[in-house]
């Protein structure tokens, strides 16, 4: 005897309604209290535990428990961490590395490593635990629940997800130990059962980016229960322009199953005009999330305006204010981190996050703001990358929102953008990257030399000042900036995303695609 579909969907949705009642009267503060006690006594008795003496803080009463621990775990970087207690674990053999991390700073052995790299700093290795591969598969599950409780039309329950990854090797750090991308590491995680539900499958997952490109264009097309893309917004933009291009015919014909839509890394806002032309009426639904190779930050449940942030999942939080950030965005030595209780609304912070995976009074590198305490909703505001070379101290958001504003205010189609320093001529070098025609290149540089001078006072007073004089703009087309990742950066698709603030110290990555745009073809 056979049911309809929509019956049998009925205990999964109810199941969805109670876990997101559940996740609902969750209440931050509390969460957090209990988190930190957990964290301390599974690691007291680790290596770092004894070495800042967690034992001592096991059962103190959490105020307590909290000042000793600030007082006796520095806030430390990436470098820091690697340091002095990472780089003595490493063994290399030529190519090969051996990373073997077995009660250093978590219990147990470390068996995952998500890989960051950065253009001019080596590649990061991020411990990743089974336990905060569980957490995170929570928040999935929370998201998925507060979106289908809010949605009782949503035919998400039996369809497929596109799921936009970086690359999917892995590499091998020793026996039971292995490194790679973060999605990767999540596929490779998966429960069995959600396989079938994810595309795209081998061997197109592991293909070139764009054979994988062409080939989820026609997975879209042709696969009828494909109703999720998840990814980084670029990425998504650029499949959906494949997609239209491919169909021949509006984007919501073309993908009339289309439901959702689940972005994160980097903001939406310089890429919505896009979007809205790709679905000027009854589009997909947009949700974002905050995650990171460290841990699960945030989300946005259904309905509501703003992600909130989830303390919730293996990760205790701590905040420090962007004005107690040295030049290169890490904090200064005298930086006071602060609790979850204590923030404050429109503050701009730098996450601070002690782990299930680890990781203690570390500073990951993004930023955010809150823009409530109720709840908790939370803007993401960029990576601890400032336009600061001449002490301005000009934002990832300001930078993406000129660019939105660009868009929107005098129909550019700005696809892609960076921005650096040009250092010897004390300026604002951009490089934006349209799919169609811009205004003529003065109006550009006017139009974002004041979009910034509204937003940031500082850069406003030293372009008054003459220390800061008007940017310069490199206009090129969209497929240029996306051949020179390739080529030059040797990087292209997935996760890989190009950086809206030029990372390195005196802007080679803009001077590179500029000399890329003369055909010169640098190696970085």
């Amino acid at each position: 005897m056979s049911f309809p579909v929509n019956l049998l969907d009925l205990p999964l949705r109810a199941a969805a309604d109670i876990r997101a009642r559940r996740f609902l009267a969750r209440d931050p503060l509390a969460a957090q209290r209990e988190l930190l006690p957990t964290l301390l006594k599974r690691a007291s008795q680790t290596r770092f535990g004894r070495d800042h003496g967690f034992a001592r803080l096991v059962g103190l009463p959490f105020e307590q428990q909290y000042q000793c621990f600030r007082q006796q775990v520095p806030l430390r970087t990436y470098r820091q961490f690697w340091d002095h207690y990472f780089a003595p674990q490493l063994m290399e053999d030529g190519p090969d590395k051996r990373l073997e991390l077995r009660n250093l700073t978590w219990p147990g052995l470390i068996p995952f490593f998500c890989e960051t790299s950065g253009t001019t700093a080596p590649t990061k290795y991020i411990p990743f635990t089974r336990e905060m591969f569980a957490a995170n598969r929570r928040a999935a599950l929370d998201m998925l629940a507060c979106y289908l409780a809010a949605e009782p039309g949503s035919r998400l329950l039996g369809s497929s997800i596109l799921y936009m990854a970086g690359p999917t090797s892995l590499t091998s750090l020793g026996p039971g130990i292995l490194s790679g991308d973060m999605s990767a590491i999540t596929l490779r995680e998966r429960p069995s059962w959600l396989a079938p539900f994810v595309e795209p499958k081998e061997p197109l997952s592991s293909a070139p980016w764009e054979v994988r490109l062409e080939g989820m264009a026609e997975l879209l097309l042709s696969h009828p229960k494909l109703r999720v893309i998840s990814g980084v917004p670029p990425w998504i933009l650029l499949l959906l322009q494949r997609v239209e291009q491919r169909a021949g015919r509006p984007l919501r014909q073309a993908l009339p199953q289309l439901e959702l839509i689940i972005h994160g890394g980097t903001s939406l806002a310089p890429y919505a005009d896009e979007f809205r032309r790709l679905f000027p009426s009854a589009g997909p639904r947009f949700l974002e999330l905050l995650p990171s190779s460290e841990a699960f930050m945030g989300f946005q449940v259904q309905g509501e305006a703003g992600m909130r942030l989830t303390p919730y999942y293996g990760a205790f939080f701590e905040f420090v204010p962007i004005s107690q950030l040295d030049e290169s965005g890490a904090p200064l030595p005298a930086a006071q981190a602060i609790p979850l209780e204590e923030v404050v609304v429109g503050e701009r912070y730098a996450v601070i996050l002690s782990t299930c995976a680890g990781l203690w009074r570390y500073h990951i590198g993004d930023t955010l703001r809150f823009l409530d305490t109720d709840q908790y909703r939370i803007q993401f505001t960029g990576r601890d990358k400032f336009l600061d070379r001449f002490e301005e101290k000009v934002t990832q958001g300001e930078v993406e929102a000129a660019v939105a504003a660009l868009n929107e205010q005098l129909g550019s189609a700005v696809c892609e953008f960076m921005v650096g320093p040009d250092i010897g001529n004390r300026r604002h070098q951009w490089v934006l990257a349209s799919r169609g025609g811009l205004p003529d290149q003065s109006t550009v540089v006017d139009f974002l030399d004041q979009q910034l001078q509204r937003a940031n006072a500082d850069y406003a007073t030293f372009r008054s000042q003459g220390r800061i004089n008007p940017p310069q703009v490199l206009l090129v087309e969209e497929q240029q900036i996306y051949d020179w990742s390739r080529e030059v950066r040797g990087r292209l698709g997935g996760q890989s995303k190009i950086p809206h603030i030029d990372p390195t110290l005196t802007g080679e990555l803009v001077a590179s695609i500029s000399a890329y745009h003369h055909a010169e073809r640098p190696v970085i």
